[in-house]
């Protein structure tokens, strides 16, 4: 087979039958900077502009920023092909419906020139700064819900070259304000309760700190005039393999250094509320409503805390990919009971939806073995995730009087995990910010010490009904392990 390079020049003769951009993307301009960009963005919001561009509103291209350094690989994959990448959707049959997306026209790394993004932040025709900076990215204490200024921010406090994304976004809206430009709508797309709501208090309070060295009224306009919409965001998006970029070379004959694999499955949520210019998102399927938050709290409890609960107690009994712990009898009916028992009495009136069925499909997401997950990606920063995901249910639950025995199991689990073995003796991987801290209460002889991390657990350190169901959590998986302790309680 002969083999084609995916990049601006190729496009026009790739083979009929892989999907590409129609439009005159040369023509085409930015109207949205993202910062983060990754698997999830390209998988996801990049879709929906591309979408967009199709439609003939050419001015909805992306600038995409890498803020970190780890962004670099993508980044330099991604500029050899022109922004161009091949979405692969892969279904239950084991199918695969790749398209190519173009709505990456323009890549920048902050590292390499902050000038740049700064720049395009700032112009004119950038309309809306969108961001997926992962859960831990703002800045914000889980046990309290305020603002705590870490390091990075810290050091951008006094830097004349932002590093974060919220330096970034201060000083962009700083050059905006002064230059009588009307400020950009900042959508926050990542998995946390009041995404946007967060991102304003993160920006209003590190602005307001910068002004404690020259007050200029930037954080009370920013406040005043800057529209954050909450999101809620869904397509499960596994990383990309070398088998994925070979299975697409020898179905296509396109080499794509980077594709993206997702699920079929797509939703986005967002609020409909703008600074300035508003892109017509509803006409190419997001969904724009006055609330979101009964659409969020839904996503964040049953579908990111179901893979906490799988993912913890799964890894500890010896599975490694989602797909296989769906297919374990004993754990799928974890997972169920879980989200019927537990996490759906904690939710509001979701406007539209049936959350029986909503459960189902989720149960059929999460079974479809051509975009399984590993286990160990679900359980990365497990200490940001169990507060994000987990600890809400069970606050909600506690206030209630309801039953959270799964959720805290799952947290036991979580805390049984980070110490790198399952039960087997098998190594687990365990990637966390907080382990330096989390290791030594582990070796503590209390299973309750690890309670005491107050950034995590804050307040319930000290509440008598959690404590006791840590402990018996704790206890049944010292004496049964994790399939025996998973049974105990959902097959008693």
């Amino acid at each position: 087979m002969t083999t084609t390079p995916l990049d601006q020049q190729t496009l026009a003769g790739l083979p009929p039958a892989l999907g590409r951009p129609a439009y005159d993307r040369p023509a085409a301009t930015s109207g949205v900077v993202h910062l983060g960009v990754g698997g999830f963005h390209r998988s996801h919001q990049a879709v929906y502009f591309d979408r967009l561009l199709a439609r003939g509103h050419a001015d909805w291209g992306i600038t995409g920023v890498g803020v970190l350094g780890v962004d670099r690989p993508l980044h330099t994959a991604l500029r050899a092909q022109d922004g161009l990448y091949t979405l692969v959707l892969k279904d239950t049959d084991g199918s695969i419906e790749p398209t190519v997306i173009g709505s990456l026209l323009n890549l920048l790394l902050l590292e390499d020139d902050a000038a740049a993004v700064l720049a395009a932040m700032a112009a004119p025709s950038t309309h809306l700064v969108t961001m997926t900076i992962t859960e831990g990215g703002y800045s914000t204490d889980k046990s309290t819900g305020r603002f705590r200024l870490d390091e990075g921010l810290a050091a951008d406090l006094t830097s004349p070259v932002p590093r974060t994304a919220f330096g970034l976004l201060s000083a962009a809206l700083r050059r905006r304000r002064d230059a009588g430009t009307p400020p950009f709508t900042v959508v926050s797309c990542d998995n946390v309760e009041g995404n946007g709501d967060l991102a304003r208090q993160t920006l209003v309070e590190f602005t307001r700190l910068q002004e404690e060295q020259a007050a200029d009224g930037l954080a009370d306009w920013i406040a005043g005039e800057v529209a954050f919409p909450n999101s809620m965001v869904d397509r499960i998006t596994p990383a990309t393999t070398d088998d994925d970029r070979l299975r697409l070379t020898a179905e296509t004959g396109v080499v794509d250094q980077w594709p993206v694999v997702a699920e079929p499955y797509l939703q986005w949520v967002l609020e409909d509320r703008f600074s300035d210019v508003r892109p017509p998102l509803e006409d190419v399927g997001v969904q724009l409503v006055p609330d979101v938050r009964p659409y969020e709290l839904m996503k964040l409890r049953l579908l990111n805390a179901s893979h906490q609960v799988m993912s913890y107690l799964g890894a500890l009994a010896g599975h490694r990919r989602v797909d296989e712990v769906m297919a374990d009898p004993l754990f799928a009916e974890l997972v169920e009971r879980y989200m019927r028992t537990e996490a759906s009495p904690t939710l509001p009136p979701v406007p539209g939806t049936d959350l029986a069925a909503y459960r189902t499909t989720l149960l059929a997401r999460f079974a479809n073995s051509a975009v399984s997950d590993t286990l160990a990606r679900n359980c990365a920063e497990g200490s940001e995730r169990i507060a994000t995901f987990v600890l809400p249910v069970v606050r909600a639950q506690l206030a209630a009087g309801g039953p959270c025995h799964l959720s805290v199991l799952a947290i036991a689990a979580w805390a049984r995990y980070a110490r790198g073995v399952d039960e087997n003796g098998e190594p687990l991987a365990v990637v966390d910010a907080r382990l330096d801290r989390v290791a030594p209460l582990l070796q503590q002889e209390d299973p309750l010490a690890v309670l005491t991390l107050g950034e995590v657990f804050g307040e319930l350190a000290d509440d008598e009904r959690f404590r006791q169901a840590y402990s018996e959590a704790a206890r049944l998986l010292n004496r049964l392990g994790a399939r025996g302790a998973v049974a105990h309680l959902v097959r008693p």
